[in-house]
């Protein structure tokens, strides 16, 4: 029997956008179905806008049904940090989850968990996007070992995270749980009827880039590889879904040197997540040509809508793409990415990994996620 517990999460959540926000927001209906009282606490500021690479951090839309979700946490204020970290610290929840992914965050919520697990009952357990991130700058080693040293206990999403927690913290409680299906975008779209709804030719094959592009996720390799002259021969277009988060003219330059023009479709604008399913509806495999990597929620929405994929060897993402089994694990360089994209449309691979996708997907629930919690509590000494 399940033992109930006060679970309070610190992260982007509603009204904020993007894959964290609504992550956080399915684990907390996830914790809720398996009986536990779960409440989030997001940003009153999350970045500056100076800081903040896009058009907007707000989603145009209403708050999730049944989630308690308060805005409180000021990323760059030290006094409210003081406030709410002691706030939460007398109203002792058995549980504060803590989602890091970047060390800019590390000063607030360090000093929130600090003040926190101070009152020798609450148990702070950090879900970990990356602790080494992808982009590094000055400071970021000082900063995350700041915040490594005020948590408790860590839930890694990939193998490569894991091994990096024991260069910040010996002996940390861990436990390992691969990114959960990120199925709160509804249904899959039958393929021309999503075609149709994006104004696309029906009879065209579509690779899929998708996310906000940021110059680690590879984007140029996956131009030089759909350049190659062999997938000139297929009935088949690129689309990048997916707001800039870097400077597009390098990108917009290859295009046109490539002469590219006319084979790929630019959607470059933030996809609002009722218009995800679309995406992955109208086209034949996922392409994720990574440079670097932890952990990637693409790879789950593409397993959710039962598409092939197409990973690069790096960090987490090929412990979770069975090669040529559900799609194709190349190392991150143009000639192996076209290689394997000639190989999908040569030989029809489509079906055959479509069919390999329902089963392979059964292994990433959000209830494994909650276990994998609930271990890592167990596992924390208690405090005296």
């Amino acid at each position: 029997m399940t033992v109930s517990k006060t679970i309070k999460i610190i992260g982007p959540a509603y009204p904020y956008r993007g894959g964290l926000a609504s992550y956080n927001e399915r684990l907390a209906k996830e914790f809720l179905t398996q009986g536990h009282q779960v409440s989030i606490e997001t940003f009153t500021l999350q970045y500056p806008n100076l800081l903040f690479p896009g058009k907007t951090q707000y989603v145009d839309g209403p708050e999730p049904d049944h989630l308690s979700i308060q805005r409180t946490v000021n990323s760059i204020n030290p006094v409210n940090w003081l406030s709410v970290g002691k706030r939460i610290k007398k109203e002792k929840p058995d549980i504060l989850m803590i989602r890091y992914w970047l060390p800019f965050m590390a000063p607030a919520l360090g000093s929130i968990c600090r003040l926190v697990r101070s009152n020798k009952h609450t148990k702070v357990i950090c879900l970990a996007d990356n602790i080494i991130p992808h982009e590094k700058r000055p400071g970021d080693q000082l900063l995350t070992n700041y915040f490594m040293n005020s948590i408790d206990g860590m839930v890694a999403m990939s193998q490569s995270v894991l091994d990096d927690i024991d260069q910040f913290h010996d002996g940390l409680p861990r436990a390992l749980c691969s990114h959960p299906l990120y199925d709160n975008y509804g249904p899959k779209t039958d393929i021309l009827e999503a075609k149709s709804l994006l104004g696309l030719d029906r009879d065209t094959n579509y690779l899929l880039f998708f996310g906000f592009i940021r110059e680690y996720k590879g984007l140029d390799l996956l131009l030089k590889a759909f350049a190659d002259k062999r997938l000139k021969n297929y009935p088949v277009k690129l689309i990048v879904a997916g707001e800039f988060y870097t400077k597009p003219e390098p990108y917009l330059e290859l295009i046109k040197k490539l002469q590219l023009t006319d084979r790929v479709i630019l959607r470059t604008e933030f996809i609002a997540e009722k218009h995800v399913t679309r995406y992955f509806g109208a086209c034949d495999i996922v392409v994720q040509p990574y440079k670097s990597a932890t952990q990637s929620g693409v790879t789950q929405i593409g397993y959710h809508f039962e598409k092939p994929m197409l990973v690069t060897n790096v960090g987490g993402l090929a412990e979770i793409i069975p090669h040529n089994v559900i799609g194709y694990v190349t190392e991150p360089n143009e000639l192996e990415i076209a290689d394997a994209l000639v190989d999908f449309y040569a030989n029809n691979r489509k079906s055959t990994f479509e069919v390999n996708i329902k089963e392979e997907k059964k292994k990433f629930s959000w209830e494994n996620m909650v276990k994998a919690f609930m271990q890592v509590a167990e596992n924390i000494p208690t405090k005296a």
